[in-house]
């Protein structure tokens, strides 16, 4: 995409100037960022994905000030029917998993890695519905979808702000609010981690939460370090080969055993090839993997079938990413990776990127030996799987 176009989306910004001059530092309000904005889904037909096994669902009403109940999903229809006519909110995360027409918004987004977006959640609330003053710890698109939502900008938080005890939810015990708008469908309001915010509904109304993924520096070392050690021989160890004797005090570590210790640790962590494997597999892990199912397929049945009009598509759940490796490339399928030879570029732009894998498209990749092959794996996975007729 050009980087210096204006997008509505970002109200008139360029791509290059919203990551330069907002992403990740302040928020940004945008008006009719998608112009004549309809929910594709309803509060009915939300409340009907909550009632699925499936699928993440909570519900929290406010009981008086300070004060919520938390209950997760999945629900049946009597739960809603004992709710009371305000101050309640559905909350019901990837539903663009569920719902193609909520997964096409994410292309307003492709300005962003793919690969760093987790999910599309939507909230319905009625009229003082919220979940109360809080803060993430990822970045977020706000879009207002049905109704009208009140959203209260505040402080930057850390760890160490002040909580309310005795909530099942997390809500700041103290909100310095310092900006204030009322949201119509249509409307988006970007916010970076950790901003305090409160969004209260103002009538019955969906908002439509876009989300990134941002692992915490302890999942990036305890992740990391659990995959290199996978590949490390039990006999390398700490060495201390050609130190010297003990002069002073047996009992105390000497410099030189950090040193030697820090050698140890630097060359596997600094190994930029395992690094790149581990982050790409660690990102595209699939939110429900129970949902990531392939099938069986002979290897003549992929060029029968697609001969015969069948289309493959992504498995809503699955999540695709490729990298380039010293002259080799690397795909990342739903947590796996696969490393491919460098003439197969195209072929894994396309896995990722088309809405649909034909005959047409994939042409001369089907005579491909190791381009078919890889076809054929991501079936057998479950991350592309055949489009019902």
């Amino acid at each position: 995409m050009n980087a210096d176009r204006p997008l509505q989306l970002l109200g008139g910004l360029t791509a290059r100037e919203f990551l330069r001059d907002y992403w990740q530092r302040k928020p940004l309000l945008v008006r009719q960022a998608i112009t004549d904005f309809e929910s594709p889904l309803s509060p009915d037909e939300l409340a009907g994905l909550a009632l699925e096994e499936e699928v993440e669902s909570r519900i929290i009403t406010s009981e008086g000030k300070n004060t919520w109940q938390l209950r997760r999903g999945p629900f049946v229809e009597d739960d809603f029917s004992t709710l009371p006519e305000q101050d309640w909110t559905l909350l019901v995360q990837a539903v663009d998993q569920f719902v193609p027409e909520v997964a096409e918004l994410l292309e307003h987004f492709r300005f962003l890695p793919s690969w760093r977006i987790d999910d599309i959640m939507i909230s319905y609330a009625t009229p003082g519905g919220g979940v109360g003053p809080h803060y993430d710890n990822y970045d977020v698109f706000l879009l207002q979808g049905h109704g009208r939502r009140r959203w209260k900008i505040g402080q930057r938080c850390t760890s160490d702000s002040t909580l309310l005890e005795n909530t099942e939810i997390k809500v700041l015990a103290e909100f310095e609010q310092s900006d204030e708008w009322v949201l119509e469908p249509g409307d988006m309001l970007y916010l970076p981690p950790q901003i305090a915010h409160d969004g209260i509904a103002e009538d019955e109304c969906m908002t439509y939460s876009i989300g990134f993924r941002a692992p915490s520096a302890a999942e990036v070392l305890t992740h990391f370090t659990d995959f290199l050690a996978q590949f490390l021989p039990e006999e390398e160890r700490y060495s201390d080969a050609g130190s010297t004797p003990v002069i002073d005090d047996p009992h105390k570590i000497q410099r030189d055993a950090l040193d030697r210790l820090k050698s140890l640790i630097s060359e596997h962590m600094n190994d930029e090839r395992m690094m790149l494997a581990w982050f790409g597999q660690f990102m595209t892990e699939p939110r429900y993997p129970e949902l990531i199912s392939g099938e069986t397929l002979e290897d003549d049945e992929l060029t029968q079938t697609l001969s015969e009009g069948a289309l493959l598509v992504r498995n809503p759940s699955a999540r695709l990413a490729w990298c380039e490796m010293e002259g080799d490339l690397m795909l990342f399928a739903s947590g796996q990776s696969r490393l491919l030879p460098g003439h197969l570029q195209e072929l894994l732009k396309l896995i990722c990127s088309a809405d649909a894998l034909h005959q047409e498209n994939l042409g001369r990749w089907l005579q491909d030996e190791t381009g078919q092959e890889l076809v054929r794996e991501l079936v057998r996975q479950g991350s592309l799987v055949f489009a019902d007729e």
